[in-house]
């Protein structure tokens, strides 16, 4: 599927004003999704598969509307998703008048209510989630996007769509060992940096990307893409061109991604946590435990500073460039 028939099922699924609609447009790529696999067409598969998923959030959307209104919804909910996650289509007001039941359409309860978790799930997530499933080159399942909707509010990143999450102490305090300093956090906050305690932070507002890093420098960046996929990218790079002495970087265990892959290929050691990190929340409170596990990796040529400072928090491993 190319990119221009990619962006025309897109506004199809955000011009919808009727539940039927997007039902014929799930159906449609569920038809195709089947035969791609027959045909071995994994590029494909992974097109259609995920304007399913939107077709089924944006069922979700429009379901969730219904219970708001009466009958029915015909339109209403948030704007569609065009063109690899950015924004396409216009809002749809709902009508008022005959709709038909769901059960009319062929939407049968378990649809209702897979849509409708799927629905639930914050943008960036949803977005996020799909990104990282292209990047592995993945086809993302129902099943897949259920399953995170209805364990999304323990996860560090899941809870409210927010970015806004903080390190515990010790492992600041392990990083700070380990460097022998923190000079820099480019994906910080005046809130996290009292504990952090870098010379140099940039907040959103300062917008680190775009800022010139030193030093050894700290890491937890936003969990959102297409923001972690761009501060890992950038950790990378940097310390590649020597503009960074050294790094410590907290993310999700990612190993499937590019952007995960990208940091990798820089670290000198990595140390896995034994449990999930209970970060903190901007009221000073642990949140639950994420869903997904962590990975810490170290740039840099302190590397039994760091499996030192380090070994009581995880295992540890270091990485082997041939």
């Amino acid at each position: 599927m190319d990119l221009v028939k990619y962006d025309a099922a897109c506004r199809a699924i955000a011009d919808a004003k009727a539940v039927d609609e997007v039902k014929l447009i799930r159906d449609k790529a569920a038809a195709i999704a089947a035969a791609a696999r027959v045909a071995k067409n994994h590029e494909l598969e992974i097109d259609v598969a995920e304007i399913r998923i939107r077709a089924e959030r944006r069922l979700g959307e429009m379901i969730a509307e219904q219970k708001r209104t009466v009958g029915l919804n015909k339109g209403g909910g948030e704007k569609g998703v065009g063109r690899r996650g950015k924004q396409c289509g216009a809002d749809v007001e709902p009508h008022s008048d005959k709709t038909p039941t769901l059960a009319a359409v062929g939407i049968d309860k378990k649809l209702s209510s897979r849509a409708q978790a799927i629905a639930a799930i914050p943008q960036e997530v949803f977005e996020a989630t799909l990104a990282e499933h292209r990047e592995a080159q993945q086809a993302v399942t129902s099943r897949t996007m259920e399953t995170l909707a209805r364990k999304r509010a323990v996860h560090v990143s899941h809870n409210s769509g927010e970015n806004e999450w903080y390190t515990p102490s010790e492992y600041i305090e392990a990083a700070r060992v380990s460097m022998g300093s923190i000079d820099c956090d480019p994906a910080s906050c005046r809130q996290a940096n009292e504990t952090v305690k870098a010379s140099t932070f940039f907040d959103e507002e300062s917008d680190g990307l775009n800022q010139k890093w030193n030093g050894s420098v700290w890491m937890n960046p936003p969990y959102a893409q297409p923001l972690i996929r761009q501060f890992a990218e950038a950790v990378a790079a940097k310390y590649a061109s020597g503009e960074i002495a050294q790094a410590v970087v907290l993310v999700n265990n990612a190993t499937e991604t590019v952007w995960f892959r990208a940091m990798i290929a820089q670290a000198s050691a990595i140390c896995f946590p034994e449990g999930r990190i209970r970060f903190i929340d901007k009221s000073g409170n642990p949140s639950g435990a994420p869903l997904q596990g962590q990975a810490i990796l170290y740039m840099g040529k302190r590397v039994s500073q760091f499996k030192k400072a380090f070994a009581g928090l995880g295992w540890i491993v270091e990485v082997c460039h041939e």
